[in-house]
């Protein structure tokens, strides 16, 4: 059931995404594991389909649901390291309208860090809305934060992406995905999109929802969001045409690692350079550390990323960075091990938002005892 390659000494890594597959646990599925830049795993089997009657294929992609927010981080740090952005900047000084009811102080490193008291709109957005960029970020530029801007976390599930995408608009006079396109998947080849059109239809595997329960609620968060989002909503396709680039990303396990093995290299994959050390390292400035008030959870933030911390057993080195996305998908770049991790699947379970669903953990953990760190 699992096709593709895997260096000596990483077998295991293989084996667990067979046993997710031979379980049920997974219908398709991807695994890849990248050192200093370069493949050590690159494998992927099961179904494309609940059904299970399409193969998952070498060029399947599929939604990685809020994986994709790091792909929009290493835009912005792209072009800070560049010179051309500032991250402690007010965002007002690249995106003038921002500075309304009372923002003239939230700096570019809130947005990144989800620290900008803006993680959802002050009135709740239909789907169709999400795709309209101008409508979306208008009103976010509009509204006054829900708390002091830079004081606590709060995950900004669907607004990040608008908000750290139309900084990037500004800069550079590109959109978030043409530059992303651009900057990042194109001198990697990188089989990664922040829209997919419907050239690449055929091989799309849409998402399989998770069960639901009543046993599965979870409780109410301390801050709620309003605008709401259903994994059916993935399924249609002005969502796929549409930017919506903290959520609606499209790859594999393959080309999530070829991206964001730029981080654990050093600013560097695969023959190119992307970001100076420096740059890169610029990820593990914590931003936040404490619960998050929209997820209720422990959470250490980056510039961009979730940070290792005590809460999080499954890391072994301290300079390392990570994000997943709803319902399993997940990626973990170790700047220490020079390793990247991803994991990337199209049947839904866990609801959390952080390192939880043991399909991905096992994977990582797989891939640190072949290093020889677990």
């Amino acid at each position: 059931m699992v096709h593709g390659t895997w260096r000596d000494g990483f077998a295991e890594v293989r084996d667990v995404l067979a046993a997710n597959l031979e379980s049920g646990l997974d219908v398709g599925a991807s695994v890849a594991v990248y050192l200093d830049g370069e493949p050590a795993v690159d494998v992927w089997g099961g179904y494309e389909d609940a059904a299970r009657t399409r193969p998952w294929r070498r060029d399947t992609v599929t939604t990685v649901w809020s994986v994709t927010k790091t792909m929009t981080a290493l835009c912005a740090l792209i072009l800070a390291d560049r010179g051309a952005l500032r991250l402690d900047a007010p965002v007002a000084r690249y995106w003038p309208e921002f500075a309304a009811a009372g923002k003239d102080g939230v700096e570019v490193r809130h947005l990144l860090g989800h620290t900008a008291g803006l993680p959802d709109w002050d009135e709740p957005l239909a789907v169709e809305d999400l795709y309209d960029w101008d409508k979306a970020t208008a009103l976010l530029a509009r509204q006054a934060p829900w708390w002091t801007p830079g004081t606590a976390s709060g995950y900004h599930a669907l607004t990040q992406g608008y908000l750290v995408g139309e900084v990037v608009r500004r800069v550079c006079g590109r959109s978030i995905g043409t530059f992303f396109a651009e900057e990042v998947a194109g001198p990697l080849g990188a089989d990664f999109h922040l829209t997919l059109g419907p050239e690449q239809d055929h091989r799309f595997a849409p998402i399989i929802p998770r069960e639901r329960s009543a046993s599965a609620a979870a409780p109410p968060p301390p801050v709620p969001l309003r605008t709401i989002v259903t994994p059916e909503d993935s399924w249609r396709a002005g969502w796929r045409r549409a930017e919506i680039p903290a959520v609606a990303g499209y790859g594999n396990a393959r080309s999530v690692a070829a991206v964001q093995s730029v981080l654990a290299g050093g600013g560097a994959a695969g023959g190119r350079r992307l970001l100076s050390e420096a740059g890169a390292r610029a990820t593990l400035s914590v931003q936040a550390d404490g619960v998050d008030l929209v997820l209720g959870a422990p959470l250490r933030f980056g510039v961009g990323y979730g940070l290792n911390s005590t809460d999080i057993d499954l890391l072994p080195n301290p300079d390392t960075c990570w994000w997943d996305g709803w319902g399993g998908s997940v990626v973990v770049a170790d700047l220490d091990a020079r390793m990247c991790v991803a994991y990337v699947m199209n049947r839904m379970r866990a609801r959390e938002y952080v390192i939880g669903d043991r399909r991905g953990t096992s994977v990582i953990a797989a891939a640190y005892r072949a290093l020889g760190t677990r």
